[in-house]
């Protein structure tokens, strides 16, 4: 665990009190703890809570690229097993932003499902976004402000076969969103979900190199035809536009936005 700096808790300004060239800047004193920061969606959302003005706190289990990420940001890392109750339990407990980002897939029909994998999936995707919200709440309760962004996906709306254990996760994930928005409305805390479809993340494209394989047929292919069968939009979302909605979700007019889910599936559950 490295801790490079303790950031400032100062109250951050009010948007009407911030100069117009410091408008892009809207979170500086705001401090945001990210998990999964080291690669895809969790990287880019530290990267644009970073640009906004917020330290963050880069939580990942991968050292390298966690200290690295920190670096470039000048924000602090944290190496930590979000499988680990204990562990988990050493984050710190004043960030005013909160992104449960981090996850891990296995895919398997439930008659084979391996009880043990789907268990760890639980613990990193279900269980330590309690513990951290059961620590970091208090705080954003105290300060009159805080912002939960649980990033889920299409699968906490939907299901897909095969998937288990991440679609029981994601849907408790939805479920944990709302009574925290339900609970912290008269503090001043939102909680929501942002709930992609596929995004192109390491996950993801190791997903499509495999069903190639498993299919024999292209990767092109597979995201055409499997992946995005059925979405309107056929094409992966980027990572820095889920970190957008993010960041909106983190702004001044969004105080009355609280206990739902942001879809950004390109159509598929309009279906």
């Amino acid at each position: 665990m490295q801790t490079s700096r303790t950031p400032d808790h100062a109250p951050a300004p009010s948007p009407a009190a911030v100069p117009q060239a410091a408008a892009d800047r809207f979170l500086a004193g705001r401090t945001a703890l990210v998990t999964g920061a080291a690669s895809g969606i969790g990287m880019a959302c530290a990267r644009t809570l970073a640009a906004a003005g917020a330290h963050v706190h880069i939580v990942d289990r991968t050292a390298e690229a966690a200290k690295r990420l920190a670096d470039e940001l000048g924000a602090t890392a944290w190496v930590v097993d979000l499988s680990d109750p204990e562990a988990v339990e050493t984050l710190p407990a004043d960030a005013d932003i909160v992104v449960n980002n981090a996850g891990l897939q296995h895919i398997a029909p439930v008659h084979a499902f391996p009880p043990e994998r789907f268990a760890l999936i639980q613990r990193v995707m279900v269980e330590a976004p309690f513990r951290i919200l059961r620590r970091t709440l208090p705080g954003m309760y105290e300060r009159g402000w805080g912002r939960v962004v649980n990033i889920s996906s299409v699968h906490g709306l939907r299901a897909s076969p095969y998937k288990a254990a991440y679609v029981t996760a994601k849907h408790a994930l939805e479920g944990l969103s709302k009574v925290v928005a339900l609970e912290a409305a008269e503090h001043g805390v939102t909680s929501n979900c942002v709930s992609p479809g596929y995004v192109r993340t390491p996950l993801v494209e190791n997903q499509i190199a495999a069903q190639a394989r498993t299919h024999g047929i292209s990767e092109e292919e597979v995201v055409g035809q499997v992946m995005l069968e059925r979405s309107a939009v056929k094409s992966l979302i980027e990572p820095v536009d889920v970190a957008e909605a993010v960041l909106w979700l983190c702004g001044p007019r969004t105080g009355h936005i609280t206990g739902t889910s942001i879809s950004m599936d390109g159509g598929w559950t309009a279906n």
